[in-house]
């Protein structure tokens, strides 16, 4: 804890906030404005948590984009979990991802009715579990950036090694450069910076951040999770804003290492390749998404069962959509803080514990003190 309470130094945030708030003078001075979109729930979380946008001036917003893997899977999704259960399958998923709404139920909604859901904290559960009862289907439901395919993807080779045939995985792995790309070509959006992911980065490294930089004229910044961390990214896209530069600055290098992880990226390439994916409030994207290669696909969920994934029903009164678009907030929503709450969460972004709807409604509601 010593080394994370250095990133949390009450008198180092405020030498760095007096120096946000004189670049924020500074670019209000020169008639400037400046939108910076934040590309990861943990970033929101923290953003909300520690009170940052009360940091900066009136010309600089703080944007939330699709940063959060539970709030982007798609109804439909939920929809084939839930029919491979009735199958008499088990299905095992990460906890947040049990209240996320389908077209007609959650996951855990499901499982009330006896169908076979569990949660699980590891992709390795799954396996453990599939090689004790080898006559019962066993589906992981994988979902998440690259950050998290790395560790189903090597749940996935074990299997294969091990000669465990009855598990599976119902994949909806987004990956991040391309919904990046979609973003920063969204006119209504006007984007102008990106604060980048942290463990994200820490797989792919810096290069695919590149062509934000340098095709589309970009200020990147990635950056850490901590106050500090957070901050001093800010002020970097602030100081490259005012010198009229543009680049990627990797600020998390105690971390995130140029080429990233290749161990990761060599194993992820062996057993996935790009494909369509589908994003809530944002649609499809080429090249966006993983599925795994024609040789693995007796690992493939839709393949083994015969299925294809819906497209699904959105609640029409949610905004979710809209929020992980970046074009609203989570108090433009007719249904947040009324409807729609932790208890009982009509979007994903209310459900996940990185959603931006959670954020602000445990930080940034009316009466509530930042931490």
């Amino acid at each position: 804890m010593r080394y994370i309470d250095k990133f949390r130094d009450p008198k180092a945030a405020a030498q760095i906030r007096d120096s946000i708030s004189l670049l924020c003078r500074q670019l209000e001075e020169g008639g400037r404005t400046l939108r910076i979109m934040e590309v990861c729930g943990s970033h929101t979380m923290a953003i909300s948590r520690y009170g940052i946008r009360s940091v900066l001036g009136p010309t600089v917003r703080l944007i939330s984009g699709p940063g959060c893997p539970v709030c982007v899977t798609t109804p439909g999704y939920i929809d084939a979990a839930i029919e491979l259960a009735r199958t008499g399958a088990l299905i095992l998923s990460f906890g947040d991802l049990l209240n996320v709404p389908g077209s007609m139920l959650t996951l855990a909604q499901a499982r009330s009715q006896g169908l076979g859901v569990e949660t699980c904290y590891s992709p390795l559960t799954a396996l453990e579990i599939a090689a004790r009862d080898r006559k019962r289907q066993v589906v992981f439901l994988g979902i998440g950036f690259e950050t998290t395919v790395g560790p189903v993807i090597a749940m996935v080779d074990r299997a294969h090694r091990e000669g465990i045939r009855n598990l599976s995985v119902l994949t909806a792995f987004k990956r991040v450069p391309p919904v990046l790309h979609a973003l920063v070509t969204d006119p209504e959006l006007k984007i102008d910076a990106f604060l980048l992911p942290a463990h994200v980065s820490a797989i792919i490294g810096e290069k695919p951040y590149q062509v934000l930089a340098e095709r589309y004229g970009k200020s990147c910044v990635i950056a850490g999770f901590e106050p500090l961390d957070i901050l001093y990214g800010i002020n970097g896209i602030l100081q490259q804003a005012l010198s009229n530069q543009v680049r990627v600055d990797n600020q998390y290098n105690r971390v995130v290492k140029p080429a990233g992880n290749q161990r990761a990226s060599r194993l992820i390439e062996m057993y996935l390749q790009p494909s369509v994916a589908d994003w809530r409030g944002i649609g499809q994207i080429p090249f966006s998404g993983y599925e795994l290669r024609e040789q693995w696909s007796a690992f493939d969920a839709p393949r083994r069962f015969d299925m294809v994934v819906p497209e699904g029903h959105v609640n029409p009164g949610c905004r979710c959509g809209d929020v992980l678009r970046g074009v609203s907030t989570p108090p433009d929503c007719p249904l947040f803080g009324k409807a729609c709450m932790p208890s009982q969460p009509v979007g994903p972004c209310m459900v996940s514990s990185e959603g931006t709807c959670a954020a602000y409604y445990r930080y940034e509601r009316p009466g509530v003190k930042p931490e």
